[in-house]
């Protein structure tokens, strides 16, 4: 028989780079700039911010309350030397727990544990009574991080009182649109029933009021205070008047990013082609650009799918897809480059009624930029109610430019210039 090694079982407190870290850190507290009271309320709110557990939060309290106040002056060591079997008393639980919830702590960087040889927890003192060595549950690394936890607790609590403002605004924006809806009056039957349809796909949207993001709900609650006021037949926002209420908003940016539009000229293209793209604002085709517009580009496709053509798209800038697209603002959206509006696509698809696969084939034929701006554009016309059918004009746009015949530069400088002759009017 070879020579049996017995690896014996490796004991001690178990060390960690993050642990060491923090061991080091308490050495630079000082000590003496915040006191016990601090500290204690500063443990009983850390459970709103998810570091501790209310079980945990007890605990802290317990051994903050255990040193003297007097230790957190600038002569002192808030250092606590009571036994484990003694803090499961004091907070009515095992030993066992309170040896973990510790171990918790160390590892959130709230306590630090000094250990002796044999893990007793001890102080020696001078003739004077001054500590000159002491083993135990350390307290200073709290006094170092002072301001990084009271700081992370009023964050929490600002985010939490925006989080409830947004939930009650967007609570009354709904009740409210859908009053206005059964109190509306000089508008049609068939106005009426596509605003509610919006609302009530709205509200799907949200679903759990409580459970959605506050950038969501107030997005909502923009586009729901809009309705309203379409359902009351009130004028429409100028661009300025927009402008100030959206930065009031937390999510407005302020700068926006000017693209370099690459000098192409302007392709010739027959006017009936236009519907997909855009620049009819009282043809109907070019209204809802659904059947027609679908059927014409269907046909076109079916002849060409064995040779599909993509044709070099005239770039725009993203300052004038903002002037052409004001709908951005309405539900909420403030790009400041191009990747935030790709970003923002499957939302804007979501509040306008796109399918996923509408917008996949869009992104696959036209590239993300070239799609942002067709789901921007067939927002607008929406939010204008000249589309029916967003998911169809969308998919119509698609196949336009499978065909090489859709051009987004058009359809973008003809809703600018329709926005800037409303506004001078």
């Amino acid at each position: 028989m070879g020579n049996t090694q017995m690896h014996q079982r490796p004991i001690g407190r178990r060390i960690t780079p993050q642990r060491a870290h923090f061991l080091r850190l308490s050495e630079s507290a000082d000590i003496g700039s915040v006191t016990r009271g601090q500290l204690a309320v500063l443990a009983q709110n850390l459970t709103c911010t998810g570091l501790i557990n209310g079980t945990e939060s007890h605990l802290l309290v317990t051994l903050i309350n255990t040193v003297s106040a007097a230790s957190f002056d600038r002569s002192g060591r808030p250092i606590v030397f009571k036994s484990n079997q003694q803090l499961a008393f004091d907070i009515g639980r095992s030993v066992g727990r309170v040896s973990r919830m510790l171990s918790s702590l160390f590892d959130a960087g709230l306590i630090t544990m000094l250990d002796s040889g044999n893990y007793k927890r001890y102080f020696i003192r001078t003739g004077g009574g001054e500590i000159t060595d002491a083993c135990g549950i350390d307290l200073r690394i709290l006094i170092v991080r002072y301001a990084e936890l009271d700081g992370l607790v009023r964050q929490v609590r600002a985010q939490k009182k925006a989080a409830d403002a947004a939930l009650r605004r967007y609570r009354g924006a709904l009740r409210n649109a859908r009053c206005a809806l059964s109190a509306a009056a000089g508008l049609s039957e068939d106005s009426l029933n596509r605003i509610g349809a919006r609302i009530e796909r709205l509200s799907n949207i949200v679903g759990i009021a409580s459970k959605t993001s506050s950038r969501v709900l107030r997005r909502a609650t923009t586009l729901l205070e809009c309705l309203i006021e379409r359902l009351m037949q009130l004028p429409r926002r100028s661009a300025e008047a927009q402008e100030t209420q959206n930065m009031t908003c937390p999510y407005v940016e302020n700068d926006m990013h000017k693209q370099i539009t690459i000098p192409y000229p302007f392709d010739e293209s027959n006017a009936q082609r236009r519907s997909a793209s855009a620049k009819q604002p009282h043809s109907l085709k070019a209204g809802s650009a659904s059947k027609w517009a679908f059927e014409e580009s269907l046909g076109r496709c079916r002849s060409e799918i064995n040779q599909p053509r993509r044709l070099p798209q005239v770039m725009v800038a993203l300052q004038d897809v903002i002037r052409a697209v004001p709908a951005l603002k309405t539900y909420g959206f403030a790009p400041s480059s191009w990747a935030d509006l790709s970003r923002a696509v499957p939302l804007m698809c979501r509040f306008a009624g796109i399918s996923e696969d509408a917008r996949a084939r869009a992104v696959e034929q036209m590239g993300e930029q070239q799609a942002a701006v067709a789901v921007a554009v067939t927002l607008e016309k929406y939010d204008r109610q000249e589309v029916n059918s967003p998911g169809g004009y969308l998919r119509a746009m698609t196949d336009r430019a499978r065909a090489g015949e859709l051009h987004l530069a058009r359809s973008v400088f003809g809703l600018a210039a329709r926005n800037s002759m409303e506004i001078r009017h």
